[in-house]
Order: structure tokens, then C-alpha cells, then sequence
């Protein structure tokens, strides 16, 4: 009898999975570090005992329908690999708690959050929902990375205990996708959103217009897209968003606190638009649809009142579907157009943006002209980029002009890695993981006041880019390195500090099933 108890006994033990043949004592598990986090927290205090979600754990959440889809959106990531209920309840004490409080201690702004995590339960306090999007993030980071597969995992699900107060560096930290160059259905652009959101990135600039493709619906202009997007780089069938389209990418941004930045290029990288319309030709000719990936060559006709009727018309219907404050009107590598022109046209165009209330970001080269009051001007030359035009671009951020910093040489995520990258280009240089990640935007561009930097934005062009899979090998891990330039202090920016943090996000990747590259300079898992 007392044989068949103790037996009885491990049975029921190993039933509750703490024990293991051929283990004598149970396997512990140790949490994920709260400072493991990318990007890196403001402030990190580690305390007591971990939180543990058990099938018992409820999502606690106040009557605000905003806080209520933050649950919703926690709950779905959970729950496919807890199995748990993780139902979602306004009242109680313990599990998990969204709560906004409108002055929390500290100042957390429109965008910071606060995460305290005990024995007795979670707690992620906000002013702003954008705030408690941005501490659910934190919170992915800190379960195990299997938190994020479809599927029942063993677990257990442990938060290492402390508080972590947090919020952004800059206001804005963006991610550019060229959708110009090969177009991208509506359900790749919401799978990198979701990619985006997880390093708390808040800013999606949308490339629509190019040479070789126009990717949205003009009711006015209906050949821009019906003809000007029916192709591609290397002669794809190119296609492009009706109105429906894009108002659903928008929504589904404003899901994940992102903010759609829509760009209309011009007066060059116009060639799909003079395509469909002659009389946007100064001879009133129209060109042939372009499918190389030459540039500078193209320009609408700054002397015909149509070009500024089409501009109207464009910009009308684009900023009554884009509920964001931004509206991008391009201005690189306009070469066939005169630099009297150039000015005239800006001159022209800007206003048109102010008309329909949103504010103008232009390519930096727009600080040779006058840069409209209130306007942002994102910098992408190189790291040895003319000092006059450096100094150019810095007067203008000294008169007021706001920069986002986009440096080709550092985070455009499409230049390769090394002479052996697949996929990419290199006139910028190789841009490995560390080169990307190892430059403060504060003081990155001599001359320009700290105030002026509004802040980063990583650019993905799409020359050689097709597949979902192209799109991570490229942006993976670099985005990483981008995010956290944006968003964490100057303080917690330390390449061998961060690229143990990168590493252990290779795990979560699997998981996620996003590819990337492994770069010989992480310390990447063996196993």
C-alpha cells in the first residue's frame, strides 16, 4: 500500500509538470529581465517576486471603449499560447491591469507608460491609451518568447517583478515603406505595422508616387492609378489602393497607434503621373510607363496652371482619407527641374497642404527653398554628405524648420549589409547592425539645434524588394536599432549593452516567424 501511494504521489506531480524523468529536483525558470527590453526603458527597477498568469488570470480594464481594444488586442496575443480565458472585467483586484490615470506620478506624457509587476499582479498605467499600446509591448518582451506562437506552449508564464517608468525620446519615430517601387497588398502593410508596433515605432510613411508606380485612387485623376499603377520594377503588374483600401490601412494604423504618413512626390519621381495625363508635359506629350530604377529624370511642368490643378485635386482627396497631421509632398533628386523652378513650385505647393490642414514634411532639399512655417524636413544625405548643404539644412532647423533624421548611410534598412547581401543596394555604403544603430540623432547634424530634431524614420525602398520575406530580411534587425533611437534616453545608447538586448529578440522573431539577418556582429542563440 505505501508503494502505491508513492507512486501515486509522482503521478500527480508530474501531471502538474514539475517533474521531469530522469531530473531529480524541478527545472527553474527565471523571468526575462525587466531591462531586456528593446527598445530600452527610460528607467528600470526590479523588486519582488514575479507574476505569474495561470488560467485564473483576468485582463482588468475600465469602461473606456479605447482601454476595453488594448484588452482585446493583449488578450489575443495571449491567449492562443496560454490557452488561457484571460477574460476581459472591469472590476476585481489582481491578473492584469490597464488602467488610465490622467496624472500619474512622474509626467508620463501622451505616450509613456508605467508597468509594476508583483506576486500579486500586473499594473500598466497611462495618461493617454497610445501609453498603455506602448506598455503592452514591454509587457510581450518580458514573457517568454513562445508567447507569440498560435499554439498551446507549456509555459509557465512568468513576469519578472519591479516598476518600469518609460516614455519617448521623440515624438516622432517612423518607418518608411516604398509601395511605389513594388506595390504591397493591404494585408503586407498591416503585417508590417504589426512589426512596427511591437518596438513601439508610431509613424508609417507611405511612399504612393513614383516613376514607376502611382499606388492611390484620384477620383479626379482616375488614370493615376488605373494606368500610372499598373506597373512595377522590372515590369510587374504594379497595382494600387482604391479610397476603401487605404482608409482600411489607416484604421488598422490607428489600431496600433501608428499614424499614416502619405507622400505624393513631386515635382520630380513623377514619370507614372506624366504617364497618364500629357498635359502634365511641358510638350504635352505623354512618356512611356517606366519600369527601371534610374532617377531624376522626371518633372511635372511648373509653368502650366494644370500642374497646380492637379496638385489641388490630389491633395484635396488624399488629406479628406488621412486623419494624421502630415502630408509628404517629396522634393529629392529633382535634377530635370531648373532650381528657379523648384522654388517657384514649393512656393506653390505648400500652401495647398496648409488649405486642407495638414503640414508639410518634404525631403530635406526643401531647405532651398523657403520652407513653409511649421514645415519638416527629413535629412538623408550621408555621414559625408557636402558640408554646404549640411549647413543649409542646420539654417533652416535654426529658423525654425522641424528635421527628421533618416540618414542613408545609417538606418535606410534597403542598403545591404555586406558585398554579400542578396537583396539591396550600397550607393550609400554597407550598412551592418552596429553602423546602423551607433549615431545619436541629437547631435548628428552639426549646426542644427536639438530642439529642431523631431525625430527618426527608417526608410525601406523597395528596388529590390518583393516578398514579404525580402521586407525582413532587410528590416530585421535593423528596425530594432532605429526604434530604440528614437524612443530611448541618450543615456541607455551603448552598442554592447544593446546588442545582447538584440540578440535575445532572435527567439521572438521565430516565433513570430519573422526572418532576419543574422549578423556576425550579435551574439545571437545557439540553440
Amino acid at each position: 500500500m505505501r508503494l502505491h501511494r508513492v507512486l501515486a504521489s509522482l503521478l500527480l506531480v508530474a501531471a502538474a509538470g514539475t517533474f521531469t524523468v530522469g531530473a531529480t529536483m524541478p527545472t527553474k525558470v527565471s523571468p526575462t529581465p525587466l531591462d531586456r527590453v528593446v527598445p530600452a526603458p527610460a528607467s528600470v527597477k526590479p523588486w519582488g517576486s514575479p507574476y505569474r498568469i495561470t488560467g485564473a488570470t483576468a485582463i482588468r480594464v475600465d469602461d473606456s471603449p479605447r482601454v476595453g481594444r488594448i484588452g482585446e488586442y493583449l488578450a489575443d496575443i495571449l491567449r492562443p499560447s496560454t490557452g488561457y480565458r484571460l477574460p476581459l472585467v472591469h472590476q476585481g483586484r489582481g491578473g492584469i491591469q490597464l488602467r488610465l490615470e490622467r496624472q500619474p506620478k512622474g509626467g508620463l506624457g501622451a505616450e509613456g507608460y508605467r508597468l509594476d509587476s508583483s506576486e500579486g499582479g500586473i499594473t500598466i498605467t497611462a495618461t493617454e491609451p497610445a501609453g498603455l499600446f506602448h506598455g503592452v509591448q514591454t509587457l510581450r518582451q518580458l514573457l517568454p518568447p513562445a508567447v507569440e506562437k498560435k499554439s498551446v506552449q507549456p509555459g509557465p508564464w512568468l513576469v519578472a517583478g519591479g516598476t518600469i517608468k518609460d516614455s519617448p525620446r521623440y515624438a516622432y519615430r517612423g518607418a518608411m515603406l516604398d509601395v511605389s517601387r513594388h506595390f504591397f497588398s493591404v494585408a503586407q502593410v498591416k503585417r508590417y505595422m504589426d512589426e512596427l508596433a511591437l518596438y513601439k515605432i508610431n509613424e508609417l510613411h507611405l511612399h504612393l508616387s513614383d516613376d514607376q508606380g502611382w499606388r492611390i485612387a484620384v477620383d479626379s485623376w482616375p488614370r493615376l492609378a488605373a494606368y500610372g499603377g499598373s506597373t512595377e520594377v522590372g515590369g510587374g503588374q504594379g497595382g494600387y489602393y482604391t479610397k476603401a483600401d487605404y482608409q482600411e490601412i489607416v484604421r488598422y494604423a490607428a489600431s496600433r497607434y501608428l499614424e499614416v504618413v502619405p507622400e505624393i512626390d513631386m515635382p520630380g519621381h513623377t514619370n507614372a503621373a506624366l504617364a497618364s495625363y500629357a498635359d502634365l508635359n511641358c510638350n504635352g506629350t505623354a512618356p512611356p510607363l517606366y519600369t527601371g530604377t534610374d532617377v531624376g529624370f522626371s518633372s511635372l511642368c511648373v509653368g502650366k496652371d494644370v500642374t497646380y490643378d492637379f496638385v489641388d485635386d490630389v491633395i484635396r482627396e488624399l488629406a479628406a482619407i488621412t486623419p494624421g497631421r502630415y502630408l509628404h509632398i517629396g522634393g529629392d533628386e529633382a535634377h530635370s527641374t531648373s532650381h528657379e523652378d523648384y522654388v517657384k513650385f514649393m512656393d506653390r505647393v505648400q500652401p495647398v497642404v496648409a488649405k486642407y490642414g495638414k503640414t508639410v514634411i518634404a525631403w530635406h532639399q526643401i531647405t532651398g527653398a523657403h520652407p513653409a512655417k511649421g514645415a519638416i524636413a527629413q535629412y538623408w544625405g550621408l555621414d559625408d554628405t557636402d558640408a554646404a548643404e549640411k549647413a543649409q539644412v542646420a539654417k533652416a532647423a535654426q529658423n525654425g524648420t522641424g528635421l527628421i533624421l533618416s540618414p542613408a548611410d545609417r538606418i535606410y534598412l534597403d542598403m545591404k549589409y555586406t558585398e554579400d547581401t542578396p537583396l539591396g543596394q550600397d550607393w550609400a555604403g554597407l550598412v551592418e547592425v552596429k553602423r546602423s544603430y551607433d549615431w545619436d540623432p541629437g547631435n548628428y547634424l552639426a549646426g542644427a539645434p536639438g530642439s529642431s530634431i523631431r525625430g527618426v524614420e527608417a526608410p525601406l525602398w523597395t528596388e529590390t524588394i518583393v516578398t514579404d520575406a525580402d521586407i525582413d530580411s532587410m528590416v530585421f534587425p535593423r528596425l530594432a536599432g532605429a526604434a530604440e533611437l528614437g524612443w530611448s534616453p541618450a543615456a541607455t545608447h551603448d552598442w554592447d549593452a544593446y546588442k545582447v538586448r538584440l540578440a535575445a529578440q532572435a527567439a521572438r522573431w521565430d516565433a513570430l516567424g519573422i526572418g532576419y539577418y543574422r549578423s556576425p556582429q550579435v551574439p545571437w542563440p545557439t540553440a
